[in-house]
């Protein structure tokens, strides 16, 4: 089963991967079928059901807009930010969906999105079903979807193990552990960037894939800077502010002084604050995932739950580290894409199915992984530091307040690429022995994840969304 960088980095619209990209994209896909099968002409009504995870929080993840916009032909890479509220609204006040964009049907807020808030389908917690009727109110088709995290989206007749989206591409190096990966490593005397590179040639020349992991990186700095730039209160109803802007201008003023001082003479000099770096890490983070609970423009890394860890520990990389560069950058998307592929292949990175750990956890070690390899990581350091990412974030829940990717996710992205950065140094002062693998640790959360109670598995119906009381 071939997975590409691209597949666990891509644009999308926030605030969730699984709850709101993947919804859309079904939505698309079924929308599209509709024209191939030639059935368009005939639909009048198009209704939506939505279960699990999907049907608990989709209210709070815009799993229900997701869908208007899906059918109405639009994908999570192009939508307009600005506008989707708004064009959600004017279907629901219009009373009409645009069915690929083309194709008016009646549309009934109330009826023909349905959220499920106790009924599951049984192949994955992130399960949705899509019908079309006629003028009599026939089914003229009927396709069910699972969103099965990162905004991947499988047909209703995949079996409950199926994690990824088939792709029979062969591949030079094929891995599914990590124990796999290093042996190539140590077989071809290749780095493990280089390996995910010969495997990406399969599917495009080098500059191409260069341009687009870059494009991906032009995204998550945009993403920064407008997190940085956008004050107020965050939508949903918690009334979270947005932090980012605020410390943003204290560590820029911070900085000018610091620079002042230092072109100053004087025979005293204060001690620069030793951890200022990860002030910056912190901000970097808090940036990307208010602008992800806005509803913005991100990249999944690879969820959207889990936005921040991978910008926030780029940012560091070029911010603070000497000589950093494109070419390190590119390699630093390669090596964690490496560590994601095997959390996709052999646990989940859907916070439905595993709880945080599959989100943060598999961010966090992805980041470390990525971050060790530009540093200067051997192969065994960079799985190292992988290990030691997820191996801390293990049992991590995911019990969003009210449904929204707010309380705890926002913060919990900015501690978990502090952990990434530590992960990394970590690793570089060890020589890539350590007890515990990092196909250990993944088959490990893969268990707790199968283990935990429902109510800890994005359904805020346990942990913090219970015992915090909604203002």
């Amino acid at each position: 089963m071939a997975l590409s960088v691209l597949d666990l980095f891509s644009v999308g619209i926030g605030p969730s991967s699984s709850h709101t990209v993947g919804p859309m994209r079904a939505a698309k896909l079924f929308a599209d079928g509709l024209k191939g099968d030639g059935q368009l002409a005939a639909t009048a009504r198009v209704k939506t059901e939505l279960f699990g995870s999907l049907g608990a929080t989709g209210r709070g993840h815009g799993s229900d807009k997701a869908v208007v916009l899906g059918l109405q032909g639009l994908e999570p890479e192009t939508v307009n930010t600005f506008t989707a509220d708004d064009q959600v609204a004017a279907a629901a006040l219009d009373a009409e969906l645009q069915i690929g964009g083309v194709h008016r049907v009646d549309f009934n807020w109330e009826e023909d999105v349905v959220l499920h808030r106790r009924k599951s389908l049984p192949a994955h917690p992130n399960g949705m079903t899509f019908r079309a009727l006629d003028h009599a109110g026939a089914v003229l088709s009927e396709r069910s979807f699972y969103s099965i995290g990162g905004g991947f989206v499988v047909d209703g007749d995949a079996d409950a193990g199926d994690r990824v989206v088939a792709d029979a591409t062969v591949l030079p190096y094929p891995f599914t552990t990590a124990d796999e990966l290093l042996e190539i490593c140590r077989r071809e005397g290749m780095s493990i960037s280089d390996v995910m590179l010969a495997n990406e040639l399969t599917w495009r020349s080098e500059a191409e894939l260069r341009e687009q992991l870059l494009g991906l990186w032009a995204v998550m700095r945009e993403c920064v800077e407008n997190g940085c730039n956008a004050e107020g209160i965050l939508p949903g109803g918690l009334n979270v502010t947005r932090r980012a802007p605020s410390l943003f201008r204290t560590l820029t003023a911070s900085a000018a002084t610091a620079e002042a001082a230092a072109a100053t003479p004087s025979p005293v000099k204060a001690p620069a604050d030793p951890l200022l770096a990860m002030e910056w890490v912190n901000l970097f983070a808090l940036a990307v995932n208010e602008e992800n609970a806005a509803g913005g423009r991100i990249v999944t890394a690879p969820t959207n739950g889990a936005a921040g860890i991978v910008p926030a520990v780029l940012h560091y990389y070029v911010k603070f580290v000497p000589g950093a560069d494109d070419d390190g950058v590119v390699r630093f998307l390669l090596a964690a894409a490496a560590v994601g592929i095997l959390f996709k292949l052999n646990a989940s990175i859907s916070g439905a199915e595993v709880g945080c750990q599959g989100e943060v956890g598999s961010a966090c070690s992805m980041a470390a992984a990525g971050l060790c390899e530009v540093l200067g990581g051997t192969p065994a350091q960079v799985e190292n530091a992988a290990e030691v990412g997820i191996e801390h974030n293990l049992g991590l829940t995911c019990d969003p307040v009210g449904g929204l990717v707010q309380i705890p996710c926002i913060e919990r992205n900015a501690i978990a690429s502090v952990k990434a950065i530590n992960a990394a140094r970590l690793a570089l002062h060890g020589d890539g022995s350590h007890k515990v693998s990092l196909d250990k640790a993944i088959k490990t959360m893969r268990d707790t994840g199968a283990d935990m109670k429902t109510k800890y598995k994005e359904t805020s119906r346990g942990g913090l969304a219970v015992n915090v009381i909604e203002c």
